[in-house]
């Protein structure tokens, strides 16, 4: 990896990275998209990837460390979606830190993990940063209703006012969505069953006037939402 130019590895597809240079390349990728930033900036954004180096370190996916997932997510923002707001970019990069981690972000076990966690947030990398993960962490719960249900109404009510954070889900969900065939066993179908329902939700949102997004990325998610759809609609078909 160290004989290839900075050029030809800023060509790669981020999947290409992933498969065949893995976490070092998508932390090499990471380092040299942000090298063009203010120094204030680049700083900030490693801070961010730092904390959450440290959260997640023994986090692992079906076929890869969580961190593969974090980079990713944060890169196709910064790649695809053309956005270079670092505070998007570390709230990105620290998206499922509240969700995964209260406790250890909090630094103990408070009462209300999830608010002392958005706290500490706030504190070390401003409130909109700490705004943005919070309006992407999922809630508590209802035993008694379906989760599925309560996931899709809380997206909905919170990316509709967070346009920012659509950018944040966006990216997640293709990388959770659009990459099921990642994915094995029987998480390949629990995965379509879940997130094929958020297709139309997540295309709305996208399309709304506010959605700080140019008119030709919303039209490269949207054909993105239409991949996603025939892959779940093939996962979910009788055999």
């Amino acid at each position: 990896m160290d004989d290839l130019t900075p050029k030809y590895f800023l060509s790669l597809p981020l999947h290409v990275v992933t498969e065949v240079y893995g976490e070092q390349g998508l932390r090499k990728r990471f380092q040299l998209e942000i090298a063009s930033f203010a120094e204030s900036g680049r700083a900030f954004l490693e801070r961010a990837f730092g904390l959450a180096e440290r959260l997640h370190r023994d986090d692992r996916r079906t076929r890869e460390p969580v961190l593969n997932h974090l980079l990713r997510v944060t890169l196709r923002i910064l790649c695809h979606y053309r956005v270079r707001d670092v505070d998007v970019l570390a709230a990105a990069l620290l998206h499922d830190s509240v969700e995964d981690h209260p406790e250890e972000l909090a630094g103990g076990a408070p009462q209300d993990p999830t608010s002392a966690a958005l706290g500490v947030l706030s504190r070390d990398f401003g409130p909109r940063v700490a705004e943005l993960v919070g309006a992407v962490t999922n809630p508590e719960y209802e035993t008694s209703r379906d989760k599925d249900e309560q996931y899709r109404e809380h997206v909905r009510d919170s990316l509709g006012q967070h346009p920012y954070a659509r950018l944040i889900k966006v990216s997640d969900f293709t990388d959770n969505g659009v990459g099921v065939l990642y994915t094995v066993g029987p998480k390949v179908r629990r995965a379509a069953q879940k997130y094929s329902p958020m297709v139309p939700v997540l295309r709305e949102l996208v399309q709304r006037d506010d959605t700080p997004l140019p008119a030709d990325v919303k039209a490269h998610i949207s054909s993105q939402f239409d991949l996603a759809e025939e892959r779940f609609a093939a996962i979910l078909a009788p055999h």
